[in-house]
């Protein structure tokens, strides 16, 4: 469990220092996470796109997926 916690985390550094389009590698980051059944972390990830890029489509995205979470769908 801690050797896939630091994978994950040098993978989404790792994706956030790569590209341009840091919100959508965030929100696949947390789309990653929540199919790995890493429910905590992609909530955290959610958490965090809505919270750097408010007004964008991808927080928007986000913010759907943790409404869908915290109702357990």
């Amino acid at each position: 469990m801690t050797t896939r916690l630091v994978l994950c985390t040098l993978y989404c550094m790792l994706l956030l220092s790569c590209s341009g389009d840091k919100a959508k590698e965030l929100l696949e980051t947390a789309e990653f996470e929540e199919r790995q059944m890493n429910l905590p972390h992609a909530k955290q990830l959610y958490e965090d796109v809505i919270r750097l890029y408010p007004t964008s489509h991808e927080a928007d995205t986000a913010r759907a997926r943790l409404a869908q979470l915290k109702t357990g769908q």
